[in-house]
């Protein structure tokens, strides 16, 4: 199943009952290359609640800032099973506020 989005990296979205995560991974490599969530160091201490579409906004900003870094401008967006709607939506928009398309 190879096609023109297997160069692509994929951002992957998880919500616990606590807890929102976005990972940044390559499915070449099987690797992951980033990774920003509400148990992350840099974001624990800017939020209030641990899962509101605030917090949704702020993972999402700060994957955004890693992908610049990174130099990385077109990922794929992977909800998994969740819907987009609340706080995916919030990752998502944040995330396309930095610049990166998808």
């Amino acid at each position: 199943m190879e096609s023109n989005n297997t160069k692509k990296l994929r951002l992957y979205i998880f919500k616990s009952n606590k807890h929102i995560y976005a990972h940044l991974i390559d499915d070449n490599k099987k690797k992951v290359i980033t990774s920003s969530s509400t148990v992350s160091k840099d974001i624990k201490d800017k939020i209030r609640y641990k899962k509101n579409c605030a917090t949704a906004q702020i993972v999402g900003k700060n994957i955004g800032i890693k992908l610049k870094k990174l130099g990385i401008k077109e990922i794929i967006f992977d909800r998994g099973r969740n819907l987009y709607h609340g706080q995916i939506r919030a990752v998502a928009d944040a995330t396309r506020k930095e610049g990166i398309i998808f």
